[in-house]
């Protein structure tokens, strides 16, 4: 089984570590395109401040962010799933979790990365601002999307790690744009959404959804659950718990809704 995961906004920032070598990270065949990406936002970033400010997103009071982007080519790292500390990594506890699960968690989990195109939860990396909808001036002249030039070199990595198991996609829409499944792996693709549902009434909350999509990896990894369908995967966490809605295999894979009453 590959889990896809959204990287998250925030991250700490390593206090000691090697500094960033990519040729330290998982698919060494993205080292280029890696390299592409770090050049185009170092640049960006050791240029006119705001004007990097404003490519980036950033608010007035976000200047730290550029300059510590500004310094990527020398920065500390640690572990990914210790870089990132958003809703979904701070639910997941990776750290907390026995030493089979954290071994399942390196086989199992794939994350989306801005600069790194994908990374292992193991990989080391540093603290970083670019998110994936990001334009970079200096990247593919003519293009520069982030988003698509991460889809353009990301097929064959994903399958390698997918092999011929069930593929869960837990991404934000953001992330699902630098690689989408091929009409040949729908019958093994689970897209998983959370929705709240209240009155009545169903909704997508970006906080809990993010909590809830930690909690169901981090029951899948502790209890060593390895579905082969999609259907599987929906037994498997009606077993640990959730109410899960499968919906009609399509030419993407099939949806599972996982409802909640409770945020």
């Amino acid at each position: 089984m590959l889990i896809l995961l959204p990287p998250s906004e925030g991250k700490s920032d390593p206090r000691r570590g090697k500094p960033l070598n990519l040729a330290d990270l998982s698919f060494p065949e993205l080292t280029d395109a890696r390299a592409s990406v770090l050049q185009a936002l170092v640049d960006l970033c050791r240029g006119e401040e705001t004007e990097a400010m404003r490519v980036l997103g950033l608010g007035s009071t976000q200047a730290e962010e550029v300059r510590r982007d500004a310094d990527l080519t020398t920065a500390r790292t640690a572990r990914a799933d210790r870089v990132y500390s958003g809703v979904l990594y701070d639910a997941l506890d990776l750290a907390s979790l026995d030493a089979a699960a954290r071994r399942r968690a390196t086989r199992w989990l794939l994350i989306m990365s801005s600069l790194f195109g994908v990374v292992r939860p193991n990989d080391p990396i540093p603290a970083y601002r670019l998110s994936g909808d990001v334009t970079l001036p200096a990247l593919d002249p003519g293009n520069g999307k982030v988003a698509a030039h991460w889809r353009a070199v990301l097929d064959p990595m994903v399958r390698e790690a997918a092999g011929s198991g069930l593929l869960v996609d837990l991404r934000s829409s953001t992330y699902a744009a630098f690689w989408r499944p091929a009409r040949d792996l729908a019958d093994r693709v689970a897209t998983v959404r959370v929705l709240h549902e209240q009155d009545g009434k169903r909704s997508v909350v970006s906080h809990f959804n993010k909590a809830t999509k930690g909690r169901l990896v981090r029951g899948l990894l502790s209890e060593g659950a390895d579905p082969r369908t999609p259907q599987g995967l929906a037994d498997d966490l009606t077993r640990l718990g959730w109410h899960v809605e499968a919906g009609e295999p399509t030419s993407k894979g099939t949806a599972l809704d996982v409802v909640v009453t409770e945020l």
